[in-house]
């Protein structure tokens, strides 16, 4: 699995949940085409009279979130740029996606503006799995911010390197803990290991909180914090 499998499963999926911000700051969430994936870039269309439009051209930070019939999702935040050559990029996702020839039949299709995201981070969730497992990745230019990343013990960890992971979430064990094992115990995905300290294999963890609240040491904390 790499961030271009990530763009990939998405594109597969192809109708997604697209959220913005609107003039307001509140939340807006709607159901987007993944139009064309290829060499780590997502693209995608939308009118410029609609009101997507409208929040990508004040804000164009946005997040996507797509599940697959296997319970796979994948999660991607990242900036949305409009696309130079607007007609030969609208041309090119009609070439790809047929289907829009009759929702915008000859020229009318112009009112598309083309729209990538080259740059983000992106997270695999396999809930279809037990445990779950999940693993998270940085592509285009996030990837060689993130390359010299520490980890939570100041050496960069070998999955983060791999990955590229610049998003440290979920919780680690800290030299507090004191062996009583109750986080072991409690964890729904059993997915911490005896160790001094106890150790979460983080790509099996769910981030629910549960060992983090049951621990009579507060020895367990919030990564990245």
């Amino acid at each position: 699995m790499n961030a271009q499998d990530c763009l990939t499963m998405l594109r597969e999926m192809k109708d997604v949940a697209f959220a913005t911000v609107d003039e307001k700051g509140n939340p807006q969430v709607r159901i987007i085409d993944v139009m064309l994936v290829e060499k780590e870039k997502l693209y995608f269309c939308t009118g410029r009279g609609k009101e997507f439009y409208n929040q990508l051209r004040r804000k164009p930070e946005v997040a996507i979130t797509g599940l697959n019939k296997e319970f796979q999702m994948v999660r991607l935040s990242g900036k949305a740029k409009k696309l130079p050559e607007q007609k030969c990029w609208i041309d090119r996702i009609f070439e790809e996606n047929p289907v829009m020839n009759g929702v915008y039949p000859g020229e009318s299709r112009y009112i598309l503006e083309p729209f990538c995201i080259d740059s983000g981070n992106l997270e695999f969730f396999d809930l279809g799995k037990s445990p779950i497992y999940r693993e998270n990745f940085v592509f285009g230019k996030e990837k060689g911010a993130a390359a010299g990343e520490e980890g939570e013990n100041g050496k960069e960890t070998a999955k983060e390197s791999e990955s590229g992971n610049d998003e440290k979430k979920g919780f680690w064990i800290t030299e507090a803990c004191i062996g009583c094992g109750k986080c072991m115990r409690v964890c729904p995905q059993q997915c911490i290991t005896k160790g001094t300290p106890y150790l979460i294999r983080q790509e099996n963890c769910l981030h629910c909180g549960l060992c983090f609240e049951s621990c009579p040491a507060q020895a367990i904390v919030r990564r990245g914090e």
